[in-house]
């Protein structure tokens, strides 16, 4: 598990003002800065410098491309960060912070520069929990063609995503999932291990977590 926590500072404002925000982040193509590992590093010093407290950074994996055969593979990697934002500030954040690093978004599930999730915000559902369980069961032919017009928290394919639920796992094992009642570690465990095998981490721990 990763260890490298408190980056950033709290500047001086209670713990009660901030938000606690589950992200993820993701890359397979040379950005702006350079190299994915690069990128990400970039990516969360930029959050730093815009008011984010960074909590815990997991290890750097290694996961095949999504859906299987779309590009080079991506690293990918989790944080929990605290920061005086609410959900859909932290996504606007979010998107700038990737539209810096040249991100475009023309095709969904495509290759990218830099892809920065916010997976979830303390345990809100949003924006109800009706829409949360419309988005929740979408087919996977309609989930290629369909995405929300609005914030859906938490993301509704956390569940199903060992990209995303092993590198949560590091830095979040206990956060519980506020719909499903399950935590990142049994969501984990509940994949296909072929799955879980294809998430490997990168062979330089200490680099790849350094800011």
């Amino acid at each position: 598990m990763s260890q490298a926590q408190d980056h950033g500072e709290m500047r001086g404002e209670p713990l009660k003002s901030f938000t606690c925000l589950l992200l993820a982040l993701g890359a397979n193509l040379t950005s702006t800065i350079g190299a994915p590992e690069k990128t990400l590093r970039a990516a969360l010093e930029l959050l730093k410098l815009k008011g984010a407290a960074i909590r815990a950074i997991s290890d750097f994996y290694t996961t095949p491309a999504f859906p299987a055969g779309n590009g080079p593979d991506y690293v990918n990697a989790a944080a929990v960060i605290y920061a005086p934002w609410g959900a859909a500030q932290m996504l606007d954040i979010c998107h700038g912070i990737e539209a810096e690093m040249g991100r475009t978004r023309e095709t969904r599930w495509g290759q990218r520069t830099l892809d920065l999730d916010l997976i979830a915000a303390g345990d809100l559902v949003l924006p109800d929990p009706q829409t949360h369980q419309k988005w929740r069961n979408l087919s996977p032919d309609a989930q290629r063609s369909q995405a929300p017009g609005e914030l859906i928290l938490p993301h509704p394919r956390l569940q199903d995503r060992a990209f995303v639920l092993v590198p949560l796992a590091d830095v979040a094992p206990d956060w519980v999932h506020p719909v499903l009642g399950l935590t990142v570690l049994q969501m984990r465990d509940t994949l296909d291990p072929v799955d879980l095998l294809a998430v490997r981490a990168l062979p330089d721990r200490q680099e790849n977590n350094g800011l």
